[in-house]
């Protein structure tokens, strides 16, 4: 990125080319007080909806409203619980129910403000609500401004997987402040910290290297690290949506972890005991294993992956998350994924650090005796 990308006073700007749907990611500190200057070209109404989570409403929600009324755009907001659980059908039409009470018209704006689950169901609302409204997502996460906010995946889960119900809905414009990230607990650092290094993993081992000598200073909270890794993740990001907006192809690679990571999650109930980037996180470790069973990648780069895991403290062990994982259960959800196709099982799988392929050609029986070691049971 350079030394521009590291200026605190000069916020940098990304490009997500999708022709007449193009957006901007801004990245920088202290620019939510800023957001309304942003936001006020982008928006056809006068009028914007603000969708935030409890806790970050005590944290941000202030700072935002008092920046649209700077620009004398109108606000109003809306709370909802915080945690995966509101990524639910019943807290989905609440949210619905919510919005339709302000009397949107179609010029309404709604601004996702929080992490990823409130970018999801956000950005889900808008794309029903009126059949279709613009949305904004100012992502206060780690994980949500180097992934979920970029590229309009919406959803949310159901008891059968999760994110099984959404849409493609592009934002307008995704605004992230890296001073938002000074409030984070470290356990919610590491769970972004997952997605960061999931881009080293796909195709960028010159990525993977300045992460491991730098990872754990980025956990330390190193604000120009932070950034450094938030603008390298979006320029990745921004270039396979580009080619790939709808995942008919190349964008699936993004998915490296999730299909062995959501199948964790759906037996944890989306809750606390599991964070997505640790779902995730470990489900990277079980498609390097899956590799390395299957002769695909050398034993070396899997244990450079697990060596850099311990070194930043992050969670590779399913059996550090629980004891009695049903591996039949966890292979039903495998069938449930999106990329199943025709009874196919699809996996993201890698042939070394940076080098992810997509794959059907996986044996069923070798993925469950693999699993079963890796769950303990």
């Amino acid at each position: 990125m350079g030394e521009a990308a590291l200026k605190k006073s000069e916020p940098a700007r990304l490009v997500v080319a999708l022709g007449e749907r193009s957006y901007d990611i801004v990245v920088g500190e202290r620019i939510l007080g800023k957001a309304g200057q942003y936001i006020l070209p982008l928006i056809r109404g006068k009028k914007v909806l603000i969708v935030c989570d409890e806790t970050v409403a005590k944290l941000y929600l202030h700072r935002l409203t008092n920046a649209l009324e700077e620009a004398q755009i109108r606000s109003r907001s809306i709370l909802v619980k915080p945690g995966e659980g509101s990524k639910s059908m019943a807290s989905f039409g609440e949210l619905m129910e919510a919005l339709l009470a302000e009397k949107p018209d179609r010029k309404t704006t709604l601004i996702a403000l929080g992490g990823g689950v409130i970018g999801d169901l956000t950005g889900f609302a808008a794309s029903v609500l009126l059949r279709g409204v613009e949305f904004i997502q100012i992502p206060t996460t780690l994980l949500s401004q180097v992934d979920s906010s970029v590229g309009g995946k919406t959803g949310i889960n159901s008891r059968w997987g999760k994110n099984l119900i959404g849409s493609f809905h592009q934002p307008r414009l995704v605004l992230a402040d890296v001073a938002t990230l000074a409030t984070l607990p470290k356990r919610e650092l590491l769970s972004g910290y997952a997605e960061v290094l999931k881009y080293g993993l796909i195709n960028d081992t010159a990525f993977f290297g300045w992460l491991e000598q730098h990872g754990a200073g980025l956990i330390g909270g190193d604000t120009a690290l932070m950034t450094e890794a938030i603008l390298r993740s979006c320029a990745a990001k921004a270039a396979i949506v580009g080619e790939d907006e709808k995942e008919s192809g190349v964008r699936a690679l993004l998915n490296l972890g999730h299909t062995f990571g959501h199948a964790l999650e759906a037996e944890t109930g989306y809750g606390d005991a599991l964070l997505h980037g640790e779902a995730v996180a470990i489900g990277m470790v079980l498609a390097l294993k899956m590799s390395v069973v299957m002769g695909l990648c050398p034993q070396a780069d899997m244990d450079r992956v697990i060596a850099h895991y311990k070194t930043v403290g992050l969670a590779f062990c399913p059996k550090s998350i629980r004891k009695d994982w049903n591996v039949d259960a966890l292979m039903e959800h495998f069938t449930r994924d999106k990329k199943a196709e025709g009874g196919k099982l699809t996996f993201i799988l890698l042939r070394g650090i940076g080098k992810a392929f997509i794959t059907q050609e996986v044996n069923v029986e070798t993925l469950r005796d693999m699993l079963a070691k890796a769950v303990g049971a």
